[in-house]
């Protein structure tokens, strides 16, 4: 078993050869649990979008797989939600699925009469090669509502975010130009609720409207309407095409305000956008700034030397390990499906400049946990057993609370999920003989 582990990691990459994507290898051929298709993505993404149907065009266990993930939605995903189908069976893929597409679509508007329909294709859809973009521009002008098709094959997409993007994308289509007002609009609020949030507190306290939140939950009249908006905050990666299309077209300015963790880039984050509404800064913002700067100092000396593992986290991969890199800490392997070395490079030096670790796909959790005894780190930041990593004298430090926050809290709650998880840690290692 060590032999086989350290083979895996022989044929790992190290972040300093990663020149693309496409230079991240997954440590076997079989994954598992995997990534999640990017139709999960575009329901996702449209659920939030009030009163939009998605219809979904493909194979029967397509639209079970739909179905089934968001029945819990009973709006949405229920027996009478806003989530539906259209079922190709052999003779559509042989000569196409317009004429099956058009019942459905028939269908669709007589009972919900939808403002907008997201056509979402699929793997079959894509490669018998029928034109839904044509269908979309074709039943909008018939029916006379947005139909915005989004492409979701899985044969291009490591995992479920390019369905998101895609869907925000398409809503592009929706927006007209709109005289600017002093409103806000939030992209890419993908989990959690913006509501909950130091920047959702600081923005209203400051009086400051918050416009089309998409796709945390917005109406298609604030779609289209999107553009008055004074400044797009990006929350997520996955929003950006959307910001750079809405500022080439409507000259609508754009400020990335993800989830960080580093408090200066935090601090730089409210300075760009206080600046592109013309506003002074609150005089909360400096104090919370020092006391974010403050937590730093005081688990600098506790996570000094602290090997561990990267998961899977609502936090922007590069950012949060550079930090963790300069507090001292040690990343030994980092799960990631992508890397972009030329906008990343900031983040990829800071990281570089302290160490070289392990880069290798994520979703690979089962042969991963074979690595555990080769490279014996301290914690896992992501999913995973804490009894099972326990065993291996290591702690497990969950970050999924942090969906809700952004700003400064999320230094000080990381910095304390971080200190607490070490304690475990070192319990644990002493439980099985390690130092």
């Amino acid at each position: 078993m060590m032999i086989q582990a350290q083979q895996m990691m022989s044929d790992l990459k190290k972040l300093g050869s990663i020149t693309s994507s496409r230079d991240i290898q997954q440590l076997t051929y079989a994954m598992f649990p995997g990534t999640h298709c990017p139709l999960m993505g575009a329901a996702m993404a449209v659920r939030g979008i009030q009163k939009a149907v998605l219809l979904v065009i493909g194979t029967d266990e397509c639209a079970y797989y739909t179905k089934h993930m968001t029945l819990h939605s009973e709006e949405f995903g229920g027996v009478q939600g806003r989530c539906v189908s259209a079922v190709l069976d052999t003779r559509d893929v042989t000569f196409g699925c317009k004429e099956k597409l058009d019942a459905a679509v028939a269908e669709l508007m007589e009972e919900y009469q939808p403002p907008a329909v997201f056509l979402v294709t699929t793997c079959v859809v894509e490669i018998i090669g029928d034109d839904m973009d044509a269908m979309a521009q074709m039943y909008t002008k018939q029916y006379g509502i947005p139909f915005l098709s989004v492409h979701t094959e899985h044969f291009k997409c490591e995992n479920h975010l390019p369905g998101i993007e895609r869907t925000m994308s398409a809503c592009f289509e929706m927006m007209r130009p709109q005289e600017k007002n002093n409103t806000v609009n939030i992209l890419g609020q993908r989990m959690g609720r913006f509501e909950t949030t130091e920047l959702y507190r600081i923005l209203t306290e400051s009086g400051i409207k918050i416009g089309m939140q998409l796709p945390c939950g917005c109406s298609v009249e604030e779609i289209i309407q999107a553009p008055s908006a004074g400044v797009n905050l990006v929350l997520d990666e996955t929003a950006l095409p959307l910001a750079r299309k809405m500022k080439e077209a409507f000259g609508t300015p754009y400020i990335r305000f993800e989830r960080f963790i580093d408090p200066q880039r935090i601090w730089e984050a409210y300075q760009m956008l206080f600046d592109a509404l013309q506003r002074e800064l609150p005089p909360q913002l400096e104090e919370n700034y020092k006391k974010a700067q403050k937590c730093v100092e005081q688990v600098k000396e506790k996570l000094f030397g602290i090997g561990y593992i990267y998961g899977n986290t609502p936090f922007h991969c590069l950012e949060l390990n550079a930090f963790l890199c300069r507090i001292g800490m040690i990343p030994q392997l980092i799960q990631t499906a992508q890397i972009e070395p030329e906008q990343e490079k900031d983040y990829l030096q800071e990281i570089l400049s302290k160490t070289n670790p392990y880069v290798t796909k994520s979703a690979n959790i089962a042969p991963l946990q074979s690595l555990y005894d080769v490279l014996h780190p301290h914690l896992y930041l992501g999913h995973e057993y804490p009894a099972r990593l326990r065993k291996k004298g290591m702690a497990v430090m969950r970050c999924d609370a942090a969906s809700s926050m952004l700003g400064f809290e999320v230094t000080e709650f990381m910095l304390s999920q971080l200190a607490n998880a070490t304690e475990e840690a070192h319990q644990y290692r002493k439980e099985v003989g390690l130092r």
